[in-house]
């Protein structure tokens, strides 16, 4: 293997790819990248046997060739290469990397001890905007479980249910809900929420259309020049609709800002009770209040306008209220409940494609 790449190009393809790289896995060659010429292009890929990331590159290509080579080693040699062209040459198993005045040669492990992910099948396929894409998986990824006596839970489920495609995940404690797009397709997948945050990365400010292929245990998502395959875990998602109350008696409109600000303030105070804070709505005030104690330091009570639609109050946990108020787009949000053990409801008034739900901690 003899070819040319620039520096930019090979560290962007290292930094997609390299972090599925994994060193403690008790398959040596799962901590390698390989480099593969591909139809005049280089490919480099990684995979921990559960996901795979492919990045395509242009080169020019003098011999064809591939090899595997340590992947934290070749992305921090590179990223710290100047700016130009970058030479690699493949000798027996060494792999001479040279640019101007840089010389290195490292060892590597052949290809062929590399593993394959299997081919998908019988596929089916679609397409979604990357930025409709991006953020239904931001607004969603961080509600799954990292529970694996649970690995239902530890998933991204995407399904399509009356024409519409949503992606849902929850920890059982919390559940983010989005509405994608309109389809006709029939649509049942539940992703590792690791493949779905890595393509997260790779999707970054891209704004390509995401093509999606996907059978029964695989799914690709390809992004330009970049391919992730993960597989599907093999599971029946929790029919989590019949939840979600259609009907509440107390509810309050007020700033995402201000909903945010109080809460963050709040939750200094509820440090030494795992989070925990107590909002209360008050139809007369026209209020949200939030109190926290901590009896090492004080307490607090802060509040915020809103409209108003009847009283009463739920206690939560403070983080998963934040990581709520950090992913809406909106001015305004709806904070719904009914009595103090029953699931609580956080939506934007003005946009009705998110829905998500905190369940109260028992006061």
């Amino acid at each position: 293997m003899r070819l040319q790449v620039t520096q930019e190009n090979l560290s962007k393809a290292l930094g997609s790819v390299a972090k599925v790289a994994n060193t403690r896995n008790t398959l040596p060659i799962l901590g390698n990248v390989l480099l593969k010429t591909v139809d005049n292009r280089l490919s480099v890929s990684a995979t921990n046997l559960d996901i795979g990331i492919t990045y395509l590159i242009g080169s020019k290509i003098s011999k064809e060739g591939s090899i595997t080579v340590p992947a934290r080693l070749m992305q921090d040699f590179v990223s710290n290469l100047p700016s130009g062209i970058i030479d690699l040459e493949l000798d027996d198993y060494k792999l001479h990397v040279s640019s101007g005045k840089y010389k290195s040669t490292i060892n590597g492990i052949s290809a062929e001890e590399f593993p394959v992910m299997p081919d998908i099948g019988d596929a089916t396929s679609m397409d979604i905007d990357s930025i409709i894409l991006k953020k239904a998986i931001q607004q969603t990824v961080f509600a799954s479980s990292s529970d694996e006596t649970r690995p239902v839970l530890t998933g991204v489920y995407m399904y399509s249910h009356e024409n519409d495609l949503f992606m849902v995940s929850t920890d059982s404690y919390r559940l983010a809900e989005k509405n994608l797009i309109s389809i006709k397709q029939d649509v049942n997948l539940l992703i590792p929420s690791g493949a779905m945050q890595d393509l997260l990365r790779i999707i970054g400010d891209s704004s390509e259309t995401v093509h999606i292929v996907y059978d029964d245990q695989q799914i690709l998502f390809r992004v330009g020049e970049v391919d992730l395959v993960g597989r599907l875990i093999d599971g029946k998602y929790p029919p989590y609709r019949k939840l979600i109350p259609e009907d509440f008696e107390v509810e309050a409109v007020l700033s995402r800002s201000d909903f945010l600000n109080i809460t963050k303030v709040s939750a200094l105070f509820a440090r030494e009770s795992a989070g925990s804070i107590t909002i209360k709505v008050d139809e007369i005030s026209k209020q949200v209040s939030i109190d926290s104690v901590a009896s090492q330091v004080g307490e607090n009570t802060s509040s915020a306008d809103a409209v108003v639609v009847g009283s009463g109050e739920v206690t939560i946990n403070s983080r998963y209220l934040l990581d709520a108020l950090n992913v809406f787009d909106g001015e305004k949000v709806k904070f719904s409940f009914n009595g103090k053990l029953d699931p609580i409801l956080v939506t934007d008034p003005a946009n009705k494609d998110y829905k998500h739900i905190i369940m109260p901690l028992r006061s």
